[in-house]
């Protein structure tokens, strides 16, 4: 027993041997030993329970190995202690609608005009960095471009070459012909769904998406061929409704309830409509019996909703004004488009549908659907429109679920331990638990009272490791957007 736990601390949490890490993840370190006590700290554990004051964390081996109540500590060879009183620990963010590339719109003008074809540029150096510097320790990259890319970086931060998040890397988009994407695949077959899932699975992606111009009977081929492999699909559609995607046995929805067509104008089957959503939305009070159906019938088929306020929340009049330490990360190309876009929404005719309709709805259909006994997950879709890039949205879409109705704890919850039950990982990350891996996020502040203090990410443990922040974001500024 003696040599396995001497064995244990020879390696750093997450098993990489310290002589393994590289200089450039050293760089962004800032506390590494064996064993680290935060003392004094009030604890949000991410089960929706009330924070617990004054508690002391021990982490050992990278691993959670003691939560008691507070004491001093004194420091002893091989052990850092941290006295964070006025501080407060949750679990790192599982971040469940996540990219790694960023919505390039070439030749941009303030009419919101642009040449053709968009493109989905890769954020592979900046946008980690982001992540981890934000408090996300884990991510799903929900749609992937460079799908080999994706696979490599997660390696590569496994091995700790790179720093960011534990990747659930997600394989190339599931889509059919016409995407608005020149990158992505068209998939007109079901023999031609099961291929791409059968390859991707074979190297090691652990999720797919559907998109937008999907048939059924493409979808029904992706999710049989996932399932046979113990894969999950997720999908953000418009050609497929809700309710049939749900009778094909797909395990996700994204962005909320925005993107169910069930009931739109001229909604043909297997095409997407004109409203994309809009019109459904904007008639679906969470009370009305269309809603409650629909809701059983997810809950049913125990279909998981993702929320993604943050890049919903950009419709809207109003919304705060996006944070310096955003903007100081973004590339001089990413700032510019991030100044017209809102231009041009200030300067359109009014929208046929009112943007705060949708939202209304949307969050009261959260909320139902939550109260029905559904799993709720979140990520921000940040790709580089408005405000919404990668850490920062993921902290945002905490707070527009207090927003919505949650109280803070259960918001935090939704973004840490309900992504974690999604991905089968509930065991080792989500909640602040004895044995669980030692991903955790320090904030200065009481984020059980007021929400916005997840926004002060002091410190970002991820598998007993801390992370300083400032050093992660100082590394990417002016770049995302560029790479």
């Amino acid at each position: 027993m003696r040599r396995s736990i001497a064995v244990v601390l020879m390696l750093l949490p997450g098993g990489v041997r310290a002589a393994d890490r590289s200089k450039t993840v050293q760089e962004m370190v800032r506390v590494d030993a064996a064993r680290v006590v935060l003392t004094h700290v009030r604890v949000i554990d991410g089960t929706g329970v009330a924070a617990v004051e004054d508690q002391n964390v021990f982490i050992e081996g990278g691993r959670i190995s003691a939560v008691r109540k507070g004491a001093d500590v004194k420091p002893t060879a091989g052990t850092t202690v941290l006295n964070l009183r006025g501080y407060t620990v949750m679990p790192g963010i599982v971040g469940m609608h996540n990219h790694l590339f960023y919505v390039a719109r070439p030749n941009l003008n303030s009419q919101g005009e642009f040449e053709q074809p968009g493109l989905l540029p890769q954020m592979t150096f900046s946008a980690p960095r982001l992540y981890l510097a934000g408090g996300v320790t884990t991510m799903r990259t929900t749609g992937s471009v460079e799908p080999d890319t994706d696979l490599n970086l997660k390696r590569d931060i496994d091995q700790g070459k790179l720093p960011g998040p534990h990747l659930d890397v997600t394989g190339p988009y599931l889509e059919g012909p016409n995407s608005r994407f020149i990158q992505m695949p068209g998939l007109t077959t079901a023999d031609e769904a099961r291929r791409q899932v059968e390859y991707w699975a074979d190297r090691g992606v652990t999720s797919f998406k559907a998109y937008t111009n999907i048939t059924r009977a493409v979808l029904k081929a992706a999710i049989d061929a996932a399932h046979k492999r113990g894969l999950k699909v997720t999908g953000h559609l418009c050609s497929v409704t809700y309710k049939e995607a749900a009778e094909l046995q797909i395990d996700n929805l994204e962005h909320g309830f925005y993107k169910n067509t069930q009931f739109d104008p001229a909604k043909k089957p297997d095409l997407c409509s004109q409203s994309e959503g809009k019109f459904t939305l904007a008639h679906m009070d969470a009370e009305s019996a269309d809603a409650k159906e629909l809701i059983a019938t997810l809950v049913k088929h125990h279909v998981t909703i993702t929320s993604t306020l943050p890049a919903l929340e950009s419709s809207l009049e109003g919304h705060p004004p996006v944070r310096q330490q955003a903007l100081d990360a973004m590339s001089a190309g990413a700032k510019e488009a991030f100044f017209l876009l809102p231009d041009r929404a200030a300067s359109s005719a009014a929208p046929k549908v009112d943007p705060k309709l949708l939202w209304k709805n949307e969050l009261a259909l959260e909320r139902a659907f939550v109260a029905a006994g559904g799993l709720l997950i979140a990520g921000p879709d940040p790709t580089g429109r408005g405000a919404v890039l990668p850490g920062f949205g993921d902290q945002r879409g905490i707070e527009l679920l207090v927003e919505a109705g949650f109280s803070p704890v259960e918001a935090i919850k939704i973004a840490t331990l309900n992504g974690a039950i999604y991905l089968g990982r509930d065991k080792e990350i989500g909640s602040i638990a004895l044995g669980k891996h030692a991903d955790l996020v320090v904030i200065k502040g009481d984020p059980s009272k007021q929400i916005a203090d997840v926004e002060n990410v002091e410190i970002v443990f991820k598998d007993g490791v801390g992370y300083d922040p400032r050093k992660l974001l100082e590394s990417v500024k002016g770049r995302y957007g560029q790479y």
